[in-house]
């Protein structure tokens, strides 16, 4: 019997500067498919240096759409989803040809993400081992439609399984980049639970930010990570106070027009 194949699936926006070592380290794969979001640097140059299935769609939809689009352009029996700012390492390539081998599609794959933030790889603070599904058969799995925090969703008959070779992740490189992608993820979330009718306020902004840093850094052990896990600790009561002031703020007046 032939080995199932595989397509490694990616959604890209101005990813210049990490989609050429992402997709070197998946090139074994039998397929790549990149759906871009409308990329004004050369992000899609680069990626037809790696695969002529690069198509474009600049309909914004939120995240889970997105992926859900990129998955209906792959043709393989397997899916793997990986990001530009991820890598799969050699341990993590071995495993995903053993279950290509053993093609035992009543299973989907959680992968464990090892991030590298301010200086070091963290493995504590509650990001390590960070579990995410990412390897799914193609017809018995996919997306939601969540405009951020898009999960795998599949059957009750499906069983999860955990991989043991990680997925480095780099998940921002400077603290301007940090800033950028929490601000416009707290603007998709205040938008999700304004639509929900949710509401916020100053008081709930701050409860959720001290006991974010908390559960960071106390419970999740986020002072092993030294001075990387306190900035991050800091850093992560600063983006959950940001979601909840962004929803409380779309509940007060807008200024008078004269």
């Amino acid at each position: 019997m032939p080995k199932a194949t595989l397509s490694v699936v990616l959604i890209t926006k101005n990813e210049a500067e990490n989609l050429a070592p992402c997709l070197q380290g998946v090139a074994w794969a039998d397929e790549i498919v990149v759906l871009d979001s409308g990329s004004t640097d050369e992000t899609r140059e680069i990626a037809r240096r790696f695969t002529d299935k690069v198509y474009l769609d600049a309909q914004w939809q939120g995240f889970g759409v997105q992926r859900q689009r990129a998955q209906k352009k792959a043709k393989g029996d397997w899916i793997f989803v990986v990001d530009a700012d991820e890598r799969v390492t050699p341990e993590l390539q071995q495993e995903i040809c053993a279950i290509l081998e053993s093609d035992d599609r009543h299973t989907v794959y959680a992968i464990p993400r090892l991030s590298w933030a301010f200086g070091s790889y963290i493995r504590h603070s509650g990001w390590y081992p960070d579990y995410v599904v990412r390897m799914y058969p193609r017809e018995r799995a996919g997306y939601d439609d969540a405009v951020v925090h898009e999960k795998v969703v599949f059957g009750k008959e499906m069983r999860v399984v955990r991989l043991h070779g990680n997925l480095l992740h780099y998940t921002f490189r400077d603290l301007e980049h940090w800033v950028k992608k929490t601000a416009h993820y707290a603007t998709a979330w205040g938008e999700r639970k304004q639509a929900l009718g949710r509401r916020g306020s100053v008081g709930s902004a701050l409860g959720h930010a001290l006991g974010s840093f908390c559960t960071t850094y106390f419970l999740r052990r986020g002072f092993l990570d030294g001075r990387a896990g306190l900035i991050l600790a800091v850093l992560g009561a600063y983006s959950r106070f940001l979601k909840y002031i962004d929803l409380w703020l779309r509940q007060q007046p807008l200024p008078p027009k004269d």
